[in-house]
């Protein structure tokens, strides 16, 4: 008896301990390429970062130094313009889905959102380019804006929607009960409890857009010089980075690496100040 119970012991044992080994080796092999590429880019791009990168122009072909001012000044007024379309429409979308959308229109409305979640961004680009650049007879910001605003808004509405959908339904009647209005029921009760996870989806938005690269070819294009108007072409990290990588010169591949490690801290430094920053507000 105690040997059969001493047996099971050991089964329970072994079995637990090879399936915690199976889950560390799941996590590892999805962990490792992750930190490969994120290893490999610091290491090719850290030799070309200095100040210059970060306050000159590209340099002609030919020179040496030069930098990337340009592109990553542009790159945060493209990705702001992008939030100027984008954010409200997603934000206000997500709540009246949560709220209101379980009619049929609720239902189109989440269906068109997943669709345009999974069109090729380089298809919104074209979109974008027949709409505004021809009509306009040239590339500019706001083309670029308005094409990752356009990419920025199925995220930000599904992931406002399932954040507004976790908010105990009491809380939003009990505002109701108090006399409140409706509308201050939803931005001072209902949103206020979502922040926390609203600002997550933000953040998986103007994460994916600012790595976009196809769109902006064909709105934003590109300009060699610092831009600040947003009815003319604009630089960009994405954009810069491309032209650079195919190039056959050995210095503008260096700045290539740079701009992608800059590019990586760009995102991950917003990342986390803003996942601190909504943290601090919604626990006070």
């Amino acid at each position: 008896m105690e040997n059969n119970w001493e047996t099971n012991k050991l089964k329970r044992y072994l079995k637990n301990n090879l399936f915690l080994g199976a889950a560390l080796g799941c996590a590892l092999v999805a962990v490792i390429p992750l930190l490969s590429v994120l290893g490999y880019v610091f290491i090719q791009g850290v030799g070309a970062i200095n100040l210059d990168f970060f306050t000159r122009l590209p340099a002609p072909v030919g020179d040496t130094g030069g930098g990337m001012g340009n592109a990553i000044v542009g790159t945060f007024i493209l990705v702001g313009l992008a939030c100027v379309v984008g954010l409200p429409i997603g934000i206000f979308g997500g709540i009246w889905l949560a709220l209101y959308g379980k009619s049929k229109r609720g239902f189109y409305i989440r269906y068109a959102a997943d669709v345009l979640s999974s069109i090729p961004t380089i298809v919104i680009g074209i979109f974008v380019y027949v709409l505004l650049v021809a009509t306009m007879k040239k590339f500019s910001a706001i083309a670029g804006g308005v094409a990752l605003g356009l990419i920025m808004i199925p995220t930000v509405t599904r992931t406002t929607e399932e954040m507004v959908k976790m908010v105990p339904r009491t809380l939003y009647e009990a505002g109701l009960a108090l006399g409140l209005p409706e509308w201050k029921v939803t931005m001072k009760v209902v949103f206020r409890t979502a922040w926390n996870g609203i600002f997550t989806g933000v953040i998986l938005a103007v994460a994916r857009v600012m790595g976009e690269t196809a769109p902006l070819l064909f709105t934003a294009f590109n300009s060699m010089y610092w831009n600040f108007r947003p009815d003319e072409p604009m630089a960009s990290l994405t954009v810069q980075i491309y032209n650079y990588a195919i190039s056959p010169y050995a210095e503008w591949q260096a700045q290539a690496w740079a701009g992608s490690l800059t590019l990586v801290l760009i995102v991950l430094t917003i990342t986390l100040v803003v996942r601190r920053f909504s943290k601090r507000v919604t626990y006070g």
